[in-house]
């Protein structure tokens, strides 16, 4: 939508009432992404594109009605094999299509959305058309449930855009997320057969993994291939001149005092959300100790993760990965880290499921 973002803008200032007519789910192939979006004004005017042409036709009639009606529709469109020719995806696709109407009553919530000063995600309830902006601590539009308020921040914080279904029985919620923000980085110290698996467990929980080493014959992006880059550097200095914010997480796997103390007094007097450090309960006395030396604070040293992961009792490089990966998820989600047999807790903030057949994708600011 954030392409759209000038004729948009100006729509508005106009008082243009106009259509939305955006791709929620993406199944197979198809030639546009989830979040994906067509404009389409009371003149008939259009802007941006949903399929590259497969689908508009049928589209802008759609947006037509909807223009007139002002009640939202959601429309699949797949190939037909029994003609190629009719509405559809000759590529063997198939889109869903949530086509709702924007009045100058939603003009806030589509403008916060279109805001690029920070993270935000944009809901739209795919029942009634409600709309709703959110920051990580603001809300422009509609009140939405907190269980929805919730899932939403929690797939802004890591860039996910798609479609979910929040609450259970007569107070269930469809709502389409799509997230403007750039996937959280995780920055892992040391190329070890460690560092191997904790990529994997990185990826899969949403982040952008990069692994610093400075060690030339070890810094091989073939040794790790679910990094997304490979640096060679020294990782005190590394860390010094990369960006990071209040969702990047630091593991440091390099277990060497030369490479440990220097990388750590940085990490830990930034404003990141994670730090953890490989080693020996030994070693973590010994480290403590050097690092006090270095000049850190108790307060400080308290934000360090060490040793590294929660007691899971793993031997295996990829039972560790588990082990840190599970870690990261409790501190950035407020986890006990207990079993779920010994709590009493609510094991979701809100009754949560993934659309069938969803196609989740990642948007970047």
């Amino acid at each position: 939508m954030r392409e759209l973002a000038a004729h948009l803008l100006r729509w508005h200032a106009a008082n243009t009432v106009y259509v939305l007519a955006t791709v929620v789910r993406v199944t197979g192939s198809a030639p546009r992404p989830a979040g994906a979006t067509m404009a389409v004004d009371g003149s008939g005017n259009v802007r941006g594109s949903l399929s590259g042409g497969c689908v508009e036709g049928a589209v802008y009639e759609l947006c037509l009605e909807v223009l007139e009606s002002g009640e939202p529709v959601r429309r699949t469109f797949g190939y037909s094999d029994a003609d190629a020719f009719a509405v559809g995806l000759t590529c063997g696709g198939e889109l869903e299509i949530f086509v709702h109407r924007i009045t100058p009553a939603e003009y806030p919530a589509v403008e916060a959305a279109l805001d690029t000063s920070g993270p935000m995600t944009f809901v739209r309830d795919l029942a009634s058309g409600a709309v709703v902006a959110l920051g990580p601590e603001t809300a422009t539009g509609a009140d939405f449930d907190r269980a929805v308020v919730r899932q939403a921040r929690a797939m802004l914080d890591t860039g996910v855009t798609g479609v979910r279904v929040v609450g259970c029985a007569d107070r269930e919620r469809t709502v389409f997320v799509e997230s403007f923000a750039p996937a959280p980085r995780m920055l892992i110290f040391g190329a070890t057969d460690f560092t191997t698996a904790l990529c994997t467990v990185g990826r899969l929980l949403g982040y952008r993994v990069t692994v610093c080493e400075a060690r030339p014959a070890f810094a091989d992006h073939a040794r790790m291939p679910d990094a997304d880059e490979v640096v060679r550097d020294w990782p005190d200095r590394y860390l010094r001149r990369t960006p990071v914010d209040a969702r990047t997480v630091i593991c440091v796997l390099t277990h060497d005092p030369k490479f440990d103390i220097p990388v750590l007094t940085e990490a830990l007097r930034l404003p990141v959300a994670y730090v953890g450090a490989m080693g020996s309960r030994r070693a973590d006395r010994e480290r403590r100790t050097r690092l006090r030396a270095a000049g850190l604070t108790e307060a400080e040293l308290g934000r360090l993760h060490s040793p590294i992961g929660l007691e899971l009792g793993g031997q295996t490089p990829e039972e560790t990965a588990v082990a840190i990966g599970a870690e990261i998820v409790a501190a950035r989600r407020g986890g006990s880290a207990r079993p779920l047999s010994a709590t009493e807790r609510p094991i979701h903030p809100g009754e949560i499921r993934v659309a069938a057949g969803e196609v989740i994708g990642i948007r970047l600011r």
